[in-house]
């Protein structure tokens, strides 16, 4: 054996915790995950602000904060409008297909890591046409979901208050605190703010159950199936669809992260956990509260326990809302100064510019929010135009993008073509009909009117 052998075994053998510390260690582990010279963000090795540095289960909990909010208190209502065996098969089968476009959405990551944002998948796999019109579509996405929390904030401040002031002054400040809560600029700060936010839905839908089985200790007669009405019971679907659209965001997780590889981690806890929570969530209180439970559900714990649930979801009417307002403003912020220094910088203009871009789309969120004031019509809405691609379509898409020239290059690759198809499929119809039962119910419900102090609680 060779002296450079030698040295070889005695370097792969020696006892680890004389060869290194824990200096050693860490290098090495940054070594591990090599930053791609076209990162959204650049280098950051001396940079003052360093964005990626989310651990995957920080991500997971940012992506299960932002997930598990607002849709969980919709699906007793759907229960009771679908019947019973039908929502729970619609429930575990979007969380199903979501989970499985999420991969799809990572492998897209991993593979160009220069992705910051749906837009920039948009680019590569169909164009810059596409990608522009992507960048819109997703802002105006994330806007109404930032209204549908103000929204629910002035629905709240009313239930609490018994219509206590104007509405419109409730959202007002619904629009106050949200922007205060986005001024963090690394998704890492906002992280302990999703941690709040999920412990407080958590807190108050178990809250709820307990009450509105107190209330009503007797189950009411399970509907196996009911029959509303096609426009009725579709509606039903895009609510339910309502609590799977986190996708949008994922590109901008993965984007912050130590090691986007990791990324399949994050999913997992997502999905195992907003399953379990919707698929129990929804049954208990459909049994307890009956066919006319209310959504959102919380409305139905009885006049005072109703009002101590809106209570304890406080937190999450308003923190799962500045995740969303945060990946907005984030992707017009690195869109903005791309490459520049500007972006790790602590300079007036950069602060100046990410505070000045948050409240700019806290303020048109705030307009949405007071000009469609009925909150199943605006979680319809939402759904069908922009979940139904943003977390189906877009992400099958991207799939076959990947693909292209191999759709059906074997058997197993054409199993995999057709599923993705079948998506897309499924996204089309979800947008068509859903536009148009929730048009439809925005018509029949026009008494509700918007921009006016009148109470929007139960």
């Amino acid at each position: 054996m060779s002296v450079r052998e030698l040295e070889s075994a005695e370097t792969l053998y020696e006892d680890p915790s004389t060869s290194h510390d824990v200096e050693d260690d860490e290098k090495k582990e940054r070594q591990e995950v090599p930053s791609p010279t076209d990162d959204p963000f650049g280098n950051e090795d001396n940079a003052e602000v360093k964005y990626r540095v989310m651990k995957w289960w920080q991500s997971g909990m940012l992506m299960t904060a932002q997930n598990v909010s607002l849709g969980i208190l919709s699906l007793p209502s759907a229960v009771a409008t679908l019947g019973i065996v039908p929502a729970v098969i619609i429930i575990v089968a979007m969380s199903g297909v979501a989970w499985y476009t999420g991969s799809l959405i990572g492998k897209v990551k991993l593979r160009y890591p220069q992705v910051h944002s749906m837009s920039d998948a948009g680019g590569i796999f169909l164009g810059r046409f596409a990608q522009e019109f992507l960048s819109v579509g997703q802002l105006i996405f994330l806007i109404f979901l930032m209204a549908s929390h103000v929204l629910t904030f002035s629905v709240l401040m009313n239930e609490l208050t018994d219509h206590g002031a104007c509405t419109i002054g409730f959202s007002v400040v619904g629009l106050t605190v949200s922007f205060i809560g986005s001024v963090p600029r690394r998704m890492k700060r906002v992280y302990w703010i999703s941690v709040i936010s999920f412990a407080s839905i958590l807190i108050a839908t178990i809250f709820t159950m307990i009450a509105i089985g107190v209330q009503n200790p007797v189950s009411h007669r399970l509907q196996i199936a009911t029959s509303h009405g096609f426009a009725k019971e579709f509606l039903a679907v895009t609510n339910i669809l309502f609590a799977y659209i986190a996708h949008v965001a994922f590109f901008g997780f993965m984007s912050e992260m130590q090691d986007p590889r990791d990324f399949p981690k994050s999913l997992a806890m997502l999905q195992i956990v907003d399953t379990c929570m919707y698929v129990v969530t929804a049954v208990v209180i459909y049994c307890y509260a009956g066919p006319d439970v209310l959504s959102p559900a919380l409305s139905s714990a009885g006049p005072v326990m109703k009002k101590v649930a809106w209570g304890l979801a406080i937190p999450t009417v308003v923190f799962s809302g500045v995740i969303h307002g945060h990946v907005a403003a984030k992707y017009i912020y690195v869109r903005m100064f791309r490459g520049s220094s500007q972006m790790h910088s602590r300079s007036f203009r950069s602060v100046g510019a990410w505070l000045g871009i948050g409240f700019a789309v806290w303020v048109i969120a705030w307009v949405v929010a007071e000009s469609i004031p009925v909150f199943n019509d605006m979680l319809g809405l939402i759904s069908s135009l922009f979940g139904s691609w943003f977390s189906y379509g877009l992400p099958a898409i991207f799939g076959l993008g990947m693909n292209r020239g191999q759709l059906f290059s074997s058997a197993k690759r054409s199993c995999i073509t057709i599923i993705q198809l079948i998506v897309v499929g499924i996204a089309c119809t979800i947008c068509g009909l859903g536009l148009y039962v929730t048009g439809k119910s925005i018509h029949e419900t026009s008494q509700s009117s918007s921009w006016t102090c009148a109470n929007n609680g139960s």
